[in-house]
């Protein structure tokens, strides 16, 4: 798949380049970006420029994990990385996605987070027909869920053992979400399980 470029009213998402190494290296000097995602620690250029022109690009032509770096429109200044994962075939009945994300720390608690977030989930249902996106994050991960919140996943509970920290397997909040969940169209109906 050709890579994208999506707008909101304050964010430019779009592949990350080159030229966003510096910027990529400097964000993910903070520790809270290691601690609760898997990006390397110590971060080095190394590291962003595999990631942009390793695992972006693989993933772009792969059509199996669309990476983007978020912007500010004006000023242009890095807010942050998004990626959805396509898990399985989109060609298959599943058409389930994975959203992930990290948020540069001087760009939190703006909303930009939720913003791009909303983007690229609208572009997942209208563009690639996804039916389900899901979302993980180890559990303590208060900014993540927060997030999640706001773009209207629902919380599904904990799952055991997920997520590998440090050597260490923890537990992880999951969230979905449907685009019944913002009042869309599906191709495969859904029965919900009486409550």
């Amino acid at each position: 798949m050709e890579p994208i470029t999506l707008t909101t009213d304050r964010l430019t998402l779009r592949p990350l380049t080159s030229a966003d190494v510096d910027a990529v290296v400097a964000a993910c000097q903070d520790p809270e970006i290691p601690r609760w995602t898997s990006v390397p620690s110590p971060y080095t250029r190394e590291h962003a420029s595999e990631f942009i022109e390793r695992i972006c690009g693989d993933g772009w032509r792969e059509d199996s994990l669309y990476n983007l770096g978020v912007f500010t429109r004006e000023g242009g200044l890095l807010v942050g990385s998004m990626g959805l994962l396509r898990l399985g075939q989109l060609a298959a009945p599943q058409l389930q996605a994975e959203l992930g994300y990290w948020t540069a720390k001087e760009q939190r608690g703006k909303g930009y987070t939720a913003e791009a977030a909303r983007a690229v989930c609208a572009w997942a249902f209208e563009s690639l027909g996804v039916e389900r996106i899901e979302w993980y994050a180890e559990a303590g991960n208060e900014g993540s869920r927060a997030v999640a919140r706001k773009v209207g996943f629902v919380m599904e509970g904990t799952i055991r053992s997920k997520v590998v920290y440090q050597g260490t397997r923890r537990d992880a909040w999951a969230g979905s979400l449907l685009p019944s969940d913002w009042d869309r169209p599906t191709a495969t109906p859904y029965l919900p399980y009486p409550a």
